[in-house]
């Protein structure tokens, strides 16, 4: 592909980002697959010109007039980020092959203007709506959250599997596929991968024998923050992807020791599949090198729960790889389906839908897809499934509640509207919640002295993760 055919399919994508819901990754792979002509080099130039256009995109479409459309956006950015001159730019839009058709006077003189003055929420490269929150949560700071939030790529957090093997026995893994894995400062089971090339961990066979999880790090916190011991009921009450639920099932199994992760190279492991036939649909994979820890009667009881069948189907197959069990429901939308549970739950992880705004660095273009009264709406959600779900808790028993969310009405609101509604429930200090394994001693020391009280924000600027916010409570009766 020429350049200028590259920006044409480039524009293309962006349109059809606009008009989805699929992440840009999805849709990007989507045109990569009805496009066989593009080589491996086209689609990357190409991811590389979608996600600079979509991370800046408030500055491009106020740069336009107003103009949304991908044509627009990247003929903005070829000025605004790319530098190029007028000549250079009109070179790329000749109309010729398979490029894009010539620019119109009106992009002439959007491209040719004088810049003028940023107006705040541009500059910083927010939602307009979400900027005063920004303001009242982190005051001065705004800027620097909004900027670590929107503009770098994100790396890539890897969660070790210690019920299988030790984060050692990993690093030496992973170097050996030639990558350079860096531990995670807060997470002791945590290792970052950059994002400059992209790995494809999937590949990876550390990944295949259930070694290791994709998983951000402040996700892994969160785990941590649950302080989950073998022999607790534990209810991860909105799974989702099951990522945090296959962390809870870890803390439930007995720690891998080198002599025991270096026995278990050789022996099989059970993967999922449908046609599996142990009754629970695993088959056994005799070239698998992995195996399920030992001593599962020291686990968990671990209960897993969605609104949506198909995240719970999902869940499965990464459960086999891992060698841990959980217990999947479908709950109904008003909560039911796990009645039995009913003040029977030692921990109880409240994983809320919320509008992921702390996972913009990986997915900048849900920032533009977000509206303020959707933000009111999960607010909303938010609270009754915090009152549905400490039903769950016993006396003595940990609620956690926590989103991914950079947003006061997501994250403080709702734990306020909590709090009065629930005054069984205590709040837990976070300098108590971070004695629970798996975090660092610069985890407690670090995330201690930013929390506030039972609450904890992290963010990309301040602790180098994804944003999530985390309260913990205990029931007192």
């Amino acid at each position: 592909m020429t350049p200028a055919a590259r920006l044409a399919a480039a524009a293309s994508v962006l349109d059809s980002i606009a008009h989805s819901r699929q992440p840009a990754e999805v849709v990007l792979k989507a045109w990569g697959a009805a496009n066989r002509y593009a080589g491996s080099k086209d689609r990357r130039a190409i991811a590389d010109c979608v996600y600079k256009v979509v991370r800046a995109r408030g500055r491009l479409v106020w740069a336009m007039g107003g103009r949304e459309d991908g044509r627009a956006l990247v003929i903005g950015s070829l000025s605004l980020i790319d530098g190029l001159p007028l000549d250079e730019i009109e070179a790329l839009h000749s109309g010729e092959g398979y490029g894009p058709r010539p620019l119109s006077k009106q992009e002439r003189g959007r491209i040719t203007a004088a810049p003028g003055e940023l107006p705040g929420w541009v500059a910083a490269g927010l939602p307009e709506f979400v900027v005063e929150d920004f303001k009242a949560v982190f005051g001065d700071r705004w800027t620097e959250e909004a900027h670590e939030l929107m503009a770098p790529r994100a790396p890539i957090d890897l969660r070790v599997n210690l019920a299988k093997t030790t984060v050692e026995g990993v690093e030496a893994e992973l170097a050996e596929a030639g990558l350079s894995p860096e531990r995670t400062p807060w997470s002791a089971a945590g290792l970052r991968l950059s994002a400059e090339p992209p790995p494809n961990v999937q590949a990876l066979e550390a990944f295949k024998q259930g070694h290791i999880e994709i998983q951000d790090e402040g996700s892994q916190v969160a785990c941590w923050l649950t302080g989950v011991q073998p022999g607790m009921t534990v209810v991860d009450y909105c799974a989702g992807g099951g990522g945090k639920t296959l962390g809870l099932a870890m803390l439930g199994q007995p720690t891998a020791t080198k002599a025991a992760a270096a026995e278990a190279s050789a022996a099989p492991v059970a993967v999922w599949s449908p046609v599996g036939g142990d009754g629970q649909g695993a088959v056994v994979q005799p070239k698998a090198k992995a195996k399920p820890a030992e001593n599962a009667e020291m686990g968990i009881r671990l209960v897993a729960c969605d609104v949506v069948q198909k995240r719970l189907d999902n869940i499965r197959p990464r459960l086999m790889r891992a060698g841990v069990k959980a217990d999947l429901r479908l709950l109904g939308q008003n909560g039911g389906g796990v009645e039995d549970l009913n003040g029977q739950a030692d921990v109880v992880l409240v994983d809320a839908p919320c509008s992921g705004s702390g996972t913009w660095r990986r997915r900048p273009e849900d920032a533009w897809r977000l509206k303020a009264d959707e933000v009111e709406r999960l607010h909303d959600l938010q609270t009754r499934i915090l009152k549905q779900a400490s039903a769950l808790v016993k006396p003595g028993g940990r609620l956690v509640f926590i989103t991914c969310s950079m947003l006061r009405a997501e994250n403080e609101s709702s734990a306020e509207a909590f709090e009065a509604a629930c005054p069984d429930f205590r709040p837990v200090p976070m300098t108590e919640a971070l004695k629970a394994a798996n975090l660092t001693e610069a985890a407690r020391e670090r995330l201690g002295a930013v929390a506030d009280g039972h609450r904890l924000r992290l963010s990309p600027a301040s602790t180098g993760t994804d944003g999530f916010f985390a309260a913990v409570y205990e029931r007192t009766a």
